[in-house]
């Protein structure tokens, strides 16, 4: 009768099986892979899941409460992501921050950040289903690349719902919910966030001093309501992203820190089309989109090079433009484009301060 290798390996393992060295180690690269799936439904089988995570698994969250700090550091790759699922009615609470934290965000021992799920130096991850509430900040990516949710429920949160941080490039959120964010810094409680101001770039600037949070995918999501700043914040330092397809409800937000429109561009080339923005009362609101040019080194031309067309935006007799383009003469080399394809209703100034082109 013939072993299987994975036998033979177990025997070897056991010391019950002698062989040469050059054939024992190779039966031992033979060792069977790691489970496909991870079943989990308490916080603890969570946390080892996480900590423990191969390329291509899968995390599958039953339905429940898991409360406590969620991290995630294993790299999965381009052929097998790992991937973190469950139902909307698994829920993810962190009912921190505690401990002493350091200078910049960054796993530390004794140190809970607060955040309902974070990844760092986690790429290739899929996230898919569940929820996240009742956090400092929803789900925060750091330093990793190609990581895509679909399907998420965030709100209640004290700060920004969905944040892609620290060079986090190629990444993707799409047909998610987020709403009531901003609960306790409502100018800091963005929908979603693209990347980091030039202020922080001391701790996540890690492309060359940069935060190159570049070619993210925003996509058939709803944000809003009660989202107490923008629904997304492009970051300066960013490129090409995209921004589709998504519904905007501006109820709720606060005017804070300069929240007063749906999206606020300081990123570079980006597109924004087919979206669907609406405001009403209550909240602050000044126009549907703006874009702004702030200055940084390394110097990029923040705030220029993005593209809107087939947008709706309904301001609710309170919003001036749907677009507002800050500077012309910033962008002269590389403009910003609205197209005739975008409309407007209940503006008190029209669909945007710029030419339009058909």
């Amino acid at each position: 009768m013939r072993r299987s290798t994975a036998g033979l390996a177990g025997l070897v393992a056991a010391g019950l099986l002698a062989l040469p060295a050059r054939a024992a180690a190779s039966i031992q690269t033979l060792a069977p892979p790691p489970a496909p799936v991870i079943d989990v439904d308490t916080s603890a089988e969570l946390r080892s899941a996480l900590a423990s995570a191969a390329p291509g698994q899968t995390i599958r969250m039953a339905a429940g409460e898991y409360r406590g700090a969620f991290l995630a550091r294993k790299a999965g790759t381009a052929s097998q992501p790992i991937t973190l699922t469950g139902p909307r009615t698994a829920v993810l609470v962190n009912d921190g921050p505690s401990g002493a934290a350091p200078s910049c965000p960054v796993p530390t021992a004794g140190w809970d950040s607060g955040y309902g799920l974070w990844l760092y130096g986690a790429p290739y991850w899929n996230r898919t289903g569940f929820t996240v509430k009742d956090s400092k900040k929803g789900v925060v990516i750091d330093d990793s690349r190609h990581v895509k949710a679909d399907g998420l429920y965030v709100h209640h949160v004290e700060e920004e719902g969905v944040h892609f941080r620290k060079s986090s490039a190629d990444g993707v959120l799409r047909n998610s919910a987020i709403e009531h964010t901003g609960l306790v810094r409502p100018g800091y409680g963005e929908g979603v966030y693209l990347g980091s101001a030039g202020s922080n770039w001391g701790c996540h600037g890690n492309s060359g001093g940069a935060d190159r949070s570049d070619r993210v995918l925003v996509e058939n999501n709803r944000i809003g309501p009660h989202v107490a700043a923008e629904a997304i914040d492009v970051k300066e330092g960013t490129f090409a992203g995209t921004i589709r397809g998504n519904t905007f409800d501006g109820r709720g937000i606060s005017g804070q820190n300069s929240a007063d429109s749906w999206v606020d561009v300081k990123g570079v080339d980006y597109l924004i089309e087919g979206n669907k923005g609406t405001f009403a009362p209550p909240g602050a609101f000044a126009n549907g989109y703006e874009t702004h040019n702030p200055g940084t080194t390394p110097a990029f031309a923040n705030g220029c090079g993005t593209v809107w067309r087939g947008n709706t935006s309904d301001l609710g007799g309170a919003g001036a433009y749907a677009v507002k383009v800050t500077s012309v003469s910033k962008c002269s080399g590389r403009p910003n484009v609205v197209h005739s394809s975008n409309t407007v209703k209940r503006a008190t100034s029209g669909l945007t301060n710029v030419p339009v082109t058909p």
